[in-house]
């Protein structure tokens, strides 16, 4: 018998990564952490990223861009075909109004699924005031935002980007629905703790190889988890070849593999949203 492919959804995709400007932390992290500069650092067309979701069993993808200069190259896939792709748009909280409206924007003419910030770029924790502007305007729009959290791959402060850091931002912030990204590493039981605690916060995987999940990780998915973590690789960075086979071959309860994979991400980016 044919053993039938789990179905997914892939959060966090990267299609032009061969075309935008490189900052220095990005090639260090590319060469001296992944060691493989030249497969992460291309640009993939739309045949190209269907003909891999195909094979995957992927059917859809979110794809990055930034909020305030869109490219066009990424807006061109939700174009292709609507119903496989939905855009994230990356956030530079620091630019203040210009970056809020800069993302409605853009929520009003593409579909916009998620918006990130990355507080390891700025050396902001995300409970700084700087992201409060973004945060209400998310809650208006009805978009999701990832926050990178854990320590970060380049040669960056990572204190910022303790989970701690947003206790209070879910405190005040309680419509807010956020999704922790990259992973926890290495504070994995204060990411699980603050899920418990808040009904929005959830956990995105992108970037952390299935196979190196914490045994803490795993127990969570299987019992009071189900629902909060969201599989995405950061493809190419880490390819979906690779990581839908390592899900796939996790130790997860029945019926906690399609969780993860793909419907905790359907209800929370896509359902009932018009995307």
């Amino acid at each position: 018998m044919t053993e039938t492919k789990p179905r997914a959804i892939d959060a966090w995709v990267n299609v032009n990564m061969g075309s935008v400007e490189r900052p220095a932390w990005l090639t260090r992290v590319a060469e001296d952490y992944f060691k493989r500069a030249d497969d992460i650092f291309k640009d993939i067309s739309v045949a190209e990223l269907t003909e891999t979701m195909d094979c995957c069993g992927v059917e859809k993808a979110i794809i990055s861009t930034t909020a305030e200069d869109p490219s066009d190259d990424v807006l061109k896939f939700a174009e292709a075909d609507p119903k496989r792709f939905a855009i994230s748009a990356f956030l530079d909280p620091r630019n203040g109004m210009a970056v809020v409206r800069a993302l409605e924007s853009l929520v009003r003419s593409a579909p916009v699924a998620l918006a990130r910030v990355t507080p390891f770029i700025y050396n902001l924790p995300p409970d700084d005031r700087v992201y409060y502007p973004v945060y209400a305007k998310c809650i208006e729009l009805d978009v999701p935002i990832s926050v990178n959290t854990g320590i970060p791959g380049p040669p960056s402060p990572g204190k910022c980007q303790d989970p701690m850091y947003l206790d209070e931002v879910c405190v005040f912030f309680p419509e807010l629905k956020l999704v922790m990204a990259h992973g926890a590493d290495p504070w994995w039981s204060v990411a699980i703790r603050l899920m418990l605690k808040y009904a929005n916060l959830h956990l995105m995987t992108s970037a952390f190889s299935p196979k190196f999940f914490p045994p803490e990780l795993i127990q969570f998915m299987n019992t009071r988890g189900q629902d909060k973590i969201i599989f995405a690789t950061d493809h190419p960075v880490l390819s979906m070849e690779r990581c839908i086979p390592e899900a796939a071959a996790l130790d997860l309860r029945e019926g906690v593999l399609d969780k993860f994979l793909y419907a905790n991400a359907e209800r929370l980016f896509f359902d009932g949203r018009g995307i």
